[in-house]
Parts: structure tokens; sequence; C-alpha cells
């Protein structure tokens, strides 16, 4: 998966070392001893955590075109002594095209970022994923892994409950107005 770049020179230098690493995660949780302590929280956060684009910013179905879930993020995590906590990341989505939707593709964008808990940003990257839907279909799913996010200790016993991993869609002020008011489409809404 390429990464997309960021806004400022600061935050690429910042992201270098906290979402890459030279061990590959697979590598370093292969090692059978266990983690010293857990692993960070990892989840998507509540106001980003669907995508709906309406036209006209008119909320009634007939105006919903493409729409986007994030459905379920799980984390593995490995400590190595002084090292940086490593982790993997994979994100499942759900994606849903509305009745003015134009097209059959939509590349959205979601954001992962590593934060001190409950404090501020450490590091955010944006990541594209594209989608296309194919001859009759309104919904795609689809599962996401970002590997190598490095996370910087103080110490050997600075513990990843110390840190959280976020992810979110990148969104407008109308669509994250829209989440907040807990209006929704969902993209499998009525189906079993």
């Amino acid at each position: 998966m390429s990464f997309k770049s960021v806004r400022t020179l600061a935050a690429i230098a910042a992201m270098a070392g906290l979402l890459t690493s030279c061990q590959s995660v697979q590598e370093a949780l292969s090692n059978p001893e266990p983690n010293i302590g857990p692993c960070p929280s990892a989840l998507s956060l509540y106001d980003a955590h669907r995508i709906v684009e309406l036209r006209n910013n008119e909320v009634v179905y007939e105006n919903v075109g493409f729409t986007g879930e994030i459905l379920a993020v799980r984390s593995l995590c490995s400590y190595y002594g002084e090292r940086p906590i490593l982790a993997n990341l994979e994100i499942d989505f759900g994606f849903g095209r509305g009745p003015a939707a134009q097209g059959d593709a939509k590349t959205y964008e979601f954001f992962v970022a590593v934060t001190r808990r409950d404090m501020a940003v450490m590091a955010k990257e944006v990541f594209p994923v594209s989608i296309r839907f194919p001859a009759g279909r309104d919904r795609v799913y689809r599962t996401e892994t970002i590997d190598a996010i490095s996370i910087p200790r103080a110490d050997e016993g600075t513990s990843g409950v110390n840190f959280e991993i976020l992810v979110g869609f990148e969104l407008t002020e109308e669509q994250l107005a829209f989440n907040r008011s807990g209006q929704r489409f969902r993209v499998a809404a009525g189906q079993d």
C-alpha cells in the first residue's frame, strides 16, 4: 500500500519514525516470547467512522451518493526491550453506492493516527482506498492492512497502554456535522 504525502515536512519527519520500521511486523510478531505489556488500544474515532456524500447537502435517501463505514479495527503488537512498540492494523470497511452516486468507482481517504492516550496526536497519515462497484452491486466490503506502525517509548518500562491508534475517514465540515447529528445511512441498512 503506498503512502499518501502529508502536509508538512515536519509531519513527514515525525511519521517516518512512527509508521515505518526496519523489521517487518510479521518478523517481530513471530517471536515466541509474550509481550511484557499490553498493546495500544486500536479503534475507530466515533465522529469519523463513517462518511456519507449527499447531493446538495439535503438529507433524503434519493440524494445519497457514496458512503463508507469502518466496521472493525484489529491490532497486534510486539515489544522488544527498549525499542519502539511495533504494531500492525487491520481495518474492515463497508462501502455503499447510493442513488445519487456518479459512476461505479470511488477513492475514499482514511487516516491512521497515533496518540498519547486521551492526549495529543503524535503522528497522523492519510491513506487512499479505491473501490470499484461491480455491475448490479451497491455494496463492497474490504479489509485494509497497515503494517509496521512503530510507536516510540521513553524507556523499556513504558507500556502500550499509554498510546492509542485511531482510524477514521477524512471528512468535510458538512460530513462531520452530519455524523455528529446522529443521522445515518448505513451501508447494509435493511439487509440481513
